[in-house]
């Protein structure tokens, strides 16, 4: 994939909505905000709206409505128009006084009629027309009261959230997730006794909820899309269950296929189950500046992959905790400023050493540039030293203004530094090296008799204990590195004791977290009884032992821990670098568990690893391109260190 590629798309997409918004009252949904974030910038929408005022607004239920003075309005959503966004569009619309609507979604029309279970041979007939965007603009003029104003609906591929030239997200997809065994049972459900499934392995898109496949079928559109962009003829390989089936509809998707025939171009997709490592994830052996800032500093409201800079050091305003909500905070995202984009992409790519390093570098040069009194030292790089750099632009407006974006990458790195959370980085690294040791010399009920001693509940915790989040983030860890295990009377004594102690710390909580609230149902720490927590903690567990078991299934890729020897210690062997690994050597027969997904008959008659490597070394840019949660060497957050 070209590096102009991936942002290209997303900004000819958001070039369409630009093209509608002139004056207008513009609802973003969180997905397409966090595209817009990252691929052109709130300004340019803001530019293209002209006007003096802010005309933005968050797409939601409780949104405020259009004025008198407000006749238009663009609505920009990431999902189906179907269901409570139609709802949501018609109250929103009835409390306005528009006459100029138009309404902008990611997905494409024939996703929509899949949606309206029209079937496949109807849908064909219908190409070149798009019967459920016409009878929304009805709807949408019925909403507004007079059937002679004007509507619009219309698709804009906005999938992506272009990180760098090589990494995109996909905000409307952080919740899809592969699924677990245990997801077999709920599916069951639904199944006549005659047709249940017997594991994940038998799972097929008919077999799934309706809602799921939907999501599904939205995510292969817009990889049609981006695929469309590039001019590729994509072929299409998976690694686990849930990729299987993505993988499958979009090489069986009819849009796909039309589009195929004029391609000029080949490319190779691989879709890889994240739940099949989980380590990676988790683990905290990555020495990567980007993966730290993301890890402790606070979330930006509405986004999956971005953080809240405290921008206060720049003001004339005291450091303290009122001031902070006084000032709009920084972030990551710097689309607009060439020279803190270079340097966003520089600590994506280097070590932590060498990303402070280069923090400081670009800090001195600026400086330098606007004949600011630098005083020079050379050493070791520290938060106080970085933050005199940056204090320098403070009463410089000019300066500020010109060097806005760099000097928040600045501050992002001086609050990582200095942040408690960062200190704990090496205890959990500690940590994970000692459970690599004992895993590979002793039972998981052993490992898991290790970690009994770090669960305390808060009146017992110190700043350097575990918090109930980092020790879910342990467990997580320990179940997955280790795999597949077996299940005996010592393990099940272990486990009950960690499952008790878990369920303790919850319930001694003064404050349930977002995270703790989901898990246990209850929006209040009041509420929760050590009854209820223990059943959580029971159903956590269940989750625990099916990512354990994820790569059960798998033939080459069973395990991502490498045994120690007399000269090397025990270590984590990314899935990601094994498939890889996989995929690029020529003396390897077919990969066994890199399946590859037919279009067709003729599919069926090549031969799976020799036509493979011919297109992986026609077109290897679609290996690497975009982080996909779960999907094509991704997370659900951004997670730089993968494993390459």
């Amino acid at each position: 994939m070209s590096a102009p590629g991936v942002l290209s798309f997303t900004q000819q997409g958001w070039e369409q909505v630009l093209a509608k918004v002139k004056r207008a009252l513009v609802y973003l949904d969180a997905a397409c905000a966090e595209s817009l974030h990252w691929g052109c910038g709130s300004t340019r929408l803001l530019e293209a709206v002209g006007g003096p005022e802010c005309h933005l607004r968050e797409f939601e239920p409780a949104a405020v409505g259009g004025g008198a003075k407000q006749p238009k309005a663009v609505f920009v959503l990431s999902c189906l128009l179907k269901g409570r966004t139609v709802e949501t569009l018609r109250d929103i619309i009835c409390r306005s006084h528009f006459q100029y609507c138009v309404v902008v979604t990611a997905v494409n029309h024939a996703v929509h009629l899949t949606a309206n279970h029209v079937p496949a041979a109807a849908a064909a007939e219908l190409e070149g027309q798009q019967p459920v965007f016409e009878q929304l603009e009805e709807k949408l003029c019925e909403w507004m009261g007079n059937m002679n104003y004007t509507a619009e609906v219309l698709h804009a591929p906005l999938l992506l959230a272009p990180v760098a030239p090589h990494l995109a997200l996909t905000p409307a997809f952080a919740s899809l997730f592969p699924l677990l065994p245990q997801d077999v049972h709920l599916l069951n459900s639904a199944r006549p006794d005659k047709r249940r499934l017997g594991s994940l392995s038998e799972v097929d898109a008919t077999a799934l909820t309706p809602e799921l496949f939907l999501q599904i079928r939205c995510l292969v559109s817009g990889l049609s899309s981006l695929c469309e962009h590039f001019g590729v003829r994509e072929e299409c390989f998976a690694v686990g269950s849930l990729s299987r089936i993505i993988a499958a509809d979009l090489a069986n998707y009819a849009p796909a296929k039309n589009r195929r025939k004029t391609a000029t171009g080949r490319a190779s997709v691989v879709f890889v189950d994240r739940t099949l490592d989980l380590t990676g994830a988790t683990g905290h052996h990555g020495d990567n500046l980007v993966e730290k800032i993301i890890s402790v500093l606070p979330q930006l409201p509405g986004h999956t992959n971005d953080v809240m800079v405290n921008m206060v050091e720049l003001t004339a305003l005291q450091n303290e905790e009122k001031s902070q909500s006084m000032v709009a905070p920084g972030c990551l995202a710097q689309p607009k400023d060439a020279a803190a984009k270079a340097l966003w992409e520089a600590l994506l790519s280097t070590k932590h050493k060498e990303a402070v390093m280069e923090v400081r570098r670009h800090l001195v040069e600026a400086a330098s540039r606007e004949n600011l009194p630098i005083k020079m030292s050379m050493g070791r790089v520290t938060p106080g030293q970085l933050l005199s750099y940056i204090h320098l632009f403070k009463n410089n407006l000019k300066a500020l203004v010109s060097h806005c974006g760099l000097l928040q990458l600045g501050l992002a790195t001086v609050q990582t530094l200095k942040h408690p959370q960062t200190a704990k980085w090496d205890n959990f690294l500690a940590f994970e090296r000692l459970l690599l040791q004992s895993i590979g010399e002793s039972t998981m009920s052993v490992v898991l008799n290790q970690l009994l001693p770090m669960m305390k509940p808060l009146n017992q915790r110190t700043d350097n204990d575990y918090s109930p989040e980092e020790l879910l983030i342990l467990l997580i860890y320990i179940y997955s590195v280790g795999g597949e295990f077996t299940v005996d009377k010592d393990l099940g004594e272990a486990e009950e004791k960690v499952k008790k102690a878990l369920a303790q710390v919850f319930c001694e909580e003064s404050e349930l977290s977002p995270l703790l609230q989901k898990i246990t149902g209850c929006d209040s720490s009041i509420k929760l009884t050590f009854h209820k927590s223990k059943i959580a903690v029971d159903e956590l567990f269940t989750s625990l032992r099916d990512i354990a078991g994820a790569r059960n299934l798998m033939k080459q890729f069973k395990s991502v821990y490498v045994p120690g020897n007399h000269t090397h210690q025990a270590s984590y062997k990314p899935l990601l670098r094994q498939v890889v690994e996989e995929i690029f050597n020529p003396e390897k027969p077919d990969p066994v568990d890199i399946e590859h997904m037919s279009s067709g008959l003729t599919d069926l008659l090549k031969t799976g690893f020799s036509m493979f490597m011919k297109v992986i070394v026609l077109s290897t840019r679609l290996l690497k391109p975009f982080n996909i949660p779960e999907l094509l060497f991704a997370t659900d957050r951004l997670h730089p260190d993968l494993g390459f």
